[in-house]
């Protein structure tokens, strides 16, 4: 009852929001920028205390992570938010009927948005930031590993939200209270919309369980295919940094496949991958030709299980494929539909492989680092939908909103 009673509050200020005009939105999101790098040592200090609490080869661990550094990305992610356009209110489509009737298609907030995600408390201000941009209120279910980091967060969102006369409503916190989700995922009287952020086990069980709307985002198992016209140079390059760049996120590299004809020159599209300490789970072709060239503590032979697996941590798989088709019906197995590449120089083979390739984000001679609206020019986004309704990849702005039809008219009846 006591969430119920939130979740009435929190939809009620959603109604006042969409009268806020958007440059009170805009000096807000710019006085929070400020007030996150003003507070370095508390943000810090709380995330010490979650990480104190988890296994440093917890996968999780560099998501949880925060530094300096992260934070002043945070905050510059801030600032480009708040200098981007609103689409509220844009106008998609203006029709006048014989009648004089005349009809707008507008976009317009979800109205509520619940978000439920793991160990990135990042994600807490870029789904406040994105959803207050666009007019929506955000319920944010952090998962218990980052429940520190996030109240500070909160907190620091809450100040910059009533230094604007602005109702801390507009994002709340839940406890980390496991039943808290579900209630959240039956609240259809009051939340509009649920994108759950983190493993493929909570973004199955947000699924199934949910009877408010869901976007499904998050969990990447992402291949390269090294064609038999692929650049070696570009192939070294690309499968080195989508794999090494940054472990756990999402978009990062889990599989390589490798045309049969390029296995001589795996030793050398693998090399950057040992000096960066990866553990290669090979096939039998590419375990044969890695062996006495890569190093034997970091080669294993690889199980069927390793096929399929977003490891989130140095370690990827290698499969051999006789021929560009086998290497698509690999992708269409064992891929999430989040982000895929080839590397070659065949255009048509090119062009092939972008076409039939199911994913959300699919990348000719480009790392599958990219992945994300920052990159894509679109500004922070609220998460990577790997689903075909309504979004699909990177959700920014316009991703979380709607739109409604407006009919003014003089007077007009319809006839029998």
């Amino acid at each position: 009852m006591k969430l119920d009673k939130t979740l009435y509050n929190i939809r009620k200020a959603s109604k006042a929001l969409s009268l806020i005009t958007p440059n009170v939105i805009n000096e807000m999101l710019l006085d929070l920028a400020d007030i996150l790098e003003e507070n370095y040592d508390q943000i810090l200090k709380a995330n010490k205390q979650d990480l104190d609490r988890m296994d440093l080869n917890n996968p999780k661990y560099d998501r949880l992570l925060l530094t300096e550094q992260r934070i002043k990305s945070i905050a510059s992610d801030l600032r480009n938010v708040a200098n981007l356009p609103s689409s509220v209110g844009k106008v998609l489509q203006s029709i006048t009927r014989p009648n004089g009737m005349q009809i707008e298609k507008v976009r317009v907030p979800f109205g509520v948005i619940g978000v439920i995600y793991e160990a990135r408390p990042n994600v807490t201000i870029d789904v406040f930031s994105l959803c207050i941009k666009s007019g929506n209120c955000c319920i944010l279910k952090g998962g218990s590993d980052a429940s520190s980091s996030n109240k500070v967060l909160v907190s620091l969102i809450h100040k910059a939200l009533e230094a604007q006369g602005l109702d801390s409503a507009y994002a709340t916190l839940l406890s980390t209270d496991r039943k808290e989700v579900d209630q959240l995922l039956h609240a259809d009287r009051y939340v509009d919309l649920i994108i759950p952020r983190g493993s493929q086990q909570l973004i199955e069980y947000v699924r199934t369980h949910a009877t408010v709307p869901v976007i499904e985002t998050g969990a990447g198992i992402c291949h390269t295919y090294f064609d038999q016209d692929g650049d070696l140079e570009k192939g070294k390059a690309i499968i080195t940094n989508a794999k090494t760049r940054r472990v756990s996120v999402c978009n990062a590299l889990d599989c390589i496949l490798i045309h049969q004809s390029r296995l001589e020159d795996l030793p050398s599209l693998t090399e950057l991958l040992a000096e960066k300490k990866v553990i290669i789970h090979a096939d039998p072709r590419s375990y044969k030709q890695l062996t006495g060239h890569y190093p034997t503590s970091l080669l294993e032979e690889a199980d069927e299980e390793d096929f399929g697996t977003e490891y989130l941590s140095l370690q990827l798989s290698i499969k051999t494929v006789d021929n560009m088709e086998e290497a698509l019906d690999h992708i269409d197995l064992y891929s999430s539909r989040h982000s895929e590449a080839i590397v070659s120089e065949n255009s048509d083979r090119c062009d092939a492989f972008c076409a039939q390739v199911d994913a959300a984000a699919v990348y000719q001679n480009v790392s599958t680092a990219f992945t994300d609206g920052a990159q894509f020019g679109l500004g922070a986004e609220i998460g990577i939908s790997t689903q075909k309704l309504h979004a699909r990849g990177p959700m920014a702005l316009d991703e979380i909103t709607s739109y409604k039809w407006i009919v003014k008219g003089s007077g007009q009846i319809r006839n029998v």
